[in-house]
């Protein structure tokens, strides 16, 4: 007989989300490092709790695989120890931290959205895109919160397209620069440009830096969505979660701009959580569709074959899907320009 339990774990998802979260608000992962325990005594004092809140946090971070027990006490797991240790190079706290303070609350407004199919966590009436904007600190938490994520997806996408058989690839909304740094990692004759708004190019330019890559990768201030034409010069170009944050016209202009700016023989690649062709799963690219409703004014993720289509009739040939798993993105769609 059928129970109401996937239900259940669907309710109780916000509880485990909202759990890490304050884990991360606290520092309780960043005060566990280097196999450092604490017991609820301890967290409580630390903290500044009473036992009874202490003893329910330390428990429930252990049931979702951030916390281990030991001995009386609890030290981080490896999953913690990796990605929520602040300072580390992959520190994904930034992502928890965004997600919580920006996008968390509009979703509970998420039916205003779809009634009025316009965004929640900014006006466009008083910007231009989500992108284009004066904040600094909103600036730098969406930008570290996307670099642990995409430099993992960068990794898995490397690992499903041989970027080797490129010279110089130009990343269109390339961000903080996390695919570039990682391709350029592996890859010691490759040299790298990053298309994006000039404050994201400055944020770009530290982390190359950090990274001794500066000779090898460098950073063109532009708009790709104004901007007449793409910087040329480039055998391979890179949209990575971009497409999915545009509707249909402004993405098909964007790969027709592509087309013009590759020489022949160069290619094009589209990493995105990627739909099925049915449009019913995976749940990862239709949820992040969810999310581009709250936070866009046109985007969505789109399908494969939907990529294709508009591949082909912008000009490419060899259309192809490589599919992978990686915490941005599932698969990229390739195509050559003849």
């Amino acid at each position: 007989m059928d129970t109401p339990t996937p239900l259940m774990r669907l309710v109780a998802g916000v509880w485990g989300f909202k759990t890490l979260a304050v884990g991360v608000e606290f520092g309780l992962f960043t005060r566990l490092a280097g196999g450092r325990t604490i017991n609820v005594a301890e967290a409580a004092t630390e903290f500044g709790l009473d036992e009874r809140p202490a003893d329910l946090l330390l428990a429930a971070s252990a049931s979702l695989g951030l916390l281990e027990k030991a001995g009386d006490g609890y030290r981080n797991s490896p999953l913690a120890e990796q990605f929520l240790v602040e300072g580390r190079p992959y520190y994904f706290g930034a992502q928890v931290r965004y997600s919580d303070l920006r996008t968390y609350l509009p979703w509970h407004r998420v039916g205003e959205a779809l009634r009025a199919n316009r965004p929640l966590t900014w006006d466009p009436s008083e910007q231009q895109s989500m992108f284009d904007t004066t904040d600094p600190e909103m600036v730098a938490q969406f930008w570290d919160a996307m670099f642990a994520t995409s430099s993992f997806t960068a990794r898995a996408l490397a690992d499903a397209y041989d970027f080797g058989a490129h010279s110089r690839l130009l990343d269109v909304g390339g961000g903080a620069g996390a695919f570039p740094i990682e391709l350029c990692r592996r890859l010691p004759d490759l040299r790298a440009t990053i298309l994006d708004l000039p404050h994201v190019c400055a944020r770009a330019e530290e982390r190359i830096a950090a990274e001794g890559l500066t000779g090898r990768i460098g950073t063109i201030p532009g708009d790709f969505l104004a901007d007449p034409a793409l910087p040329g010069g480039h055998d391979v170009i890179l949209l990575s979660m971009i497409l999915h944050d545009w509707d249909e016209p402004t993405n098909r202009a964007l790969l027709a701009r592509c087309h013009v700016a590759l020489p022949p023989g160069g290619a094009v690649v589209v990493c995105e959580l990627l739909l099925n062709d049915e449009r019913t799963g995976p749940s990862e690219a239709a949820l992040m569709g969810m999310n581009m409703l709250v936070e866009t004014e046109g985007g969505k993720n789109y399908s494969g074959a939907e990529y294709a289509a508009w591949l082909t009739d912008a000009g490419f040939v060899d259309v192809r899907t490589v599919p992978f798993e990686a915490p941005g993105a599932n698969g990229a769609v390739v195509a050559r320009r003849p």
